[in-house]
């Protein structure tokens, strides 16, 4: 059994039908009930967000409600993602002296919705499945990032 937090952009490959997600889904049988999916309370309203800024149609819309209504959502209004969302800040800036970066890494400033995101799969235990390098820094630190390519495609 696994456990996978999705991130935003691997929500946004489902609703919109993409190869990258169709990969994924294969590859990690992420719809498989051995399996446990999630989706940050974060990525739903990045997700709505989007709805609204690239103007999506009703069916576009129906489909999001539909995929965001399947896949179990959490909350980040918890001490312990709170906490690790503290931590994982200082972390990437380099700034908790419990946990430097290690030698030769720089500090990078991640996105707040990011933060929560990555902070949520950390308490999960979960792997964070996403399209974005910008998690790299956290691999093995706090928690297990698979990256998708976006060029991914379904293998025959």
């Amino acid at each position: 059994m696994a456990k996978y937090l999705l991130d935003t952009g691997i929500l946004a490959g489902f609703i919109r039908g993409s190869e990258y997600a169709k990969y994924a889904e294969g590859k990690y049988q992420l719809f498989d009930p051995r399996n446990e999916i999630f989706i940050s309370v974060v990525s739903v309203g990045e997700i709505l967000s989007l709805a609204i800024q690239f103007d999506w149609g009703d069916a576009k819309k129906a489909i999001l409600k539909k995929t965001i209504n399947e896949i179990p959502w959490v909350d980040i209004n918890n001490e312990e993602v709170l906490n690790c969302y503290a931590e994982i800040d200082a972390f990437c800036l380099n700034k908790n002296k419990a946990k430097p970066l290690p030698p030769g890494i720089s500090a990078k400033k991640l996105q707040k919705n990011d933060l929560w995101i990555a902070s949520t799969a950390s308490v999960l235990n979960a792997t964070l499945l996403t399209i974005d390098k910008d998690f790299d820094l956290l691999q093995n630190e706090y928690l297990n990032v698979v990256y998708i390519d976006k060029s991914q495609k379904i293998e025959n």
